[in-house]
C-alpha cells in the first residue's frame, strides 16, 4: 500500500495525529481564503458555567473525522478554497473580560490585514463583539460595517444593563456597542429564532430601536420558513455579511451543551437551522462564529460538537464556493 494511501486511513481515526480544525494546515492567515479560529473565552457569559473556553478543542477533536465534501453542493471546499487553522486567540488574562475582547480584536486585525475570512469556534458570544470590532470597517468588508445573520435564543441587546455580572462588553451586549460604534448596521441585519425566557416584558424593545429585523420563534413558526427566508434575502442582498451562530438557537434535545438552554419552546432543528443560513449562499459572507459551547455537559457520544462541527462546515463550505466562482 502506498504512503498517501496508509495516511488517507489515518486520517479517519480521531485519535491520531495533531488535532486541527477539520485536519487543517496550521499555519498564519497571509495568503488565505479562510482562516478558521479558535476563540477558548469564557468570561463574558458572566454566570458560573464558565467551560465555553473548551468549545474549540472539543471541536478540533470531532471535526478530524468530519466529512470532507459537501454533497448538497457538490464541492470539496478544501479544494475550492485556501483554508488554513491559525490556532488560538491567545489570551493569557482570561478572567479579565474586557481585556480578553481588546486581544480578540488585535488577533482579528491581523486576520483581517491578511484579507482572510475568519469562521471562529468559540467560547461565549462575547467573542462576536472582539471579532466584529475587528472585521467591521475593516478590510474584508470594504472598510464598512457588517449586516449580520444572527441566529440566537437571545437579542445580546442588553442595554438596560450596565454590565453582565462585571463583563462590561459581555456575551449580552454586543448586538448594542457594535451597533454604537458603527461596526454593525442593525437596519440591515437579522436576528432570528428569539426565545429567550426574559425577566421583563421589553426584553426586545431594545433591538426593536436600534432597527434590528427580529424574526422571534414564534413569528418563526407562524410564518413559515420560505418566507423568513425570502426576508433574509432582502435584508441582507448586497451586503458584507456576518454570521453568527448561538448553539442555543437550536432546540436542546440536539444540542443539549450550551451556556443557556432555553428548553420552554421548541428551538431549530438542524435543518432548519442549515436551511436559513443557506439563505445567505452566494452572497458576500465576509465571517462568522459558532458560540456557547459547554463540552463538560454534553452527552457521552459528542453530539453538540458534531452539531456544532455541522454548522461550522456549512458556512466554510458556502465561503469556499464564493471563493471559487469569483477565482
Amino acid at each position: 500500500m502506498s504512503d498517501a494511501y496508509q495516511k488517507s486511513m489515518m486520517d479517519n481515526l480521531y485519535w491520531w495525529g495533531v488535532p486541527t480544525l477539520f485536519r487543517c494546515e496550521h499555519r498564519d492567515a497571509e495568503g488565505q481564503d479562510i482562516a478558521l479560529v479558535g476563540v477558548p473565552h469564557s468570561t463574558g457569559n458572566g454566570t458560573t458555567e464558565r467551560d465555553q473556553h473548551l468549545g474549540p478543542r472539543a471541536l478540533r477533536n470531532v471535526s478530524s473525522i468530519f466529512r470532507r465534501v459537501h454533497g448538497g453542493f457538490q464541492l470539496d471546499p478544501w479544494k475550492a478554497a485556501k483554508i488554513v487553522d491559525v490556532g488560538d486567540v491567545p489570551l493569557p488574562r482570561a478572567n479579565d473580560n474586557e481585556a480578553c475582547v481588546g486581544q480578540i480584536t488585535e488577533f482579528y486585525h491581523r486576520i483581517d490585514a491578511a484579507g482572510a475570512r475568519p469562521i471562529s469556534i468559540g467560547g461565549d458570544h462575547s467573542i462576536t463583539g472582539g471579532i466584529v470590532q475587528a472585521i467591521g470597517k475593516g478590510r474584508i468588508s470594504g472598510g464598512g460595517p457588517v449586516s449580520f445573520l444572527h441566529l440566537d435564543a437571545h437579542t445580546d441587546v442588553f442595554t438596560k444593563l450596565d454590565h453582565f455580572l462585571g463583563a462590561e462588553k459581555s456575551a449580552a451586549h454586543w448586538g448594542a456597542y457594535l451597533a454604537d460604534q458603527g461596526q454593525v448596521d442593525p437596519k440591515s441585519s437579522m436576528q432570528i429564532g428569539l426565545r429567550g425566557h426574559p425577566r421583563t416584558l421589553d426584553w426586545l424593545e431594545p433591538s426593536y430601536g436600534y432597527g434590528y429585523n427580529v424574526v422571534t420563534m414564534k413569528e418563526f413558526r407562524k410564518r413559515g420558513i420560505e418566507d423568513v427566508i425570502g426576508q433574509i434575502k432582502d435584508v441582507l442582498d448586497g451586503k458584507p455579511i456576518y454570521i453568527t451562530f448561538d448553539l442555543d438557537c437550536l432546540d436542546p434535545t440536539i444540542a443539549p451543551a450550551v451556556a443557556n438552554l432555553e428548553p420552554g419552546e421548541r428551538g431549530f432543528n438542524i435543518d432548519e437551522a442549515v436551511t436559513l443560513l443557506h439563505a445567505v449562499r452566494g452572497m458576500n459572507i465576509v465571517g462568522g462564529d459558532i458560540v456557547c459551547m459547554m463540552p463538560t455537559k454534553d452527552s457521552p457520544n459528542q453530539i453538540t460538537a458534531l452539531t456544532a462541527a455541522a454548522v461550522m462546515f456549512e458556512m466554510i463550505s458556502m465561503v469556499a464556493e464564493t471563493v471559487a466562482k469569483s477565482a
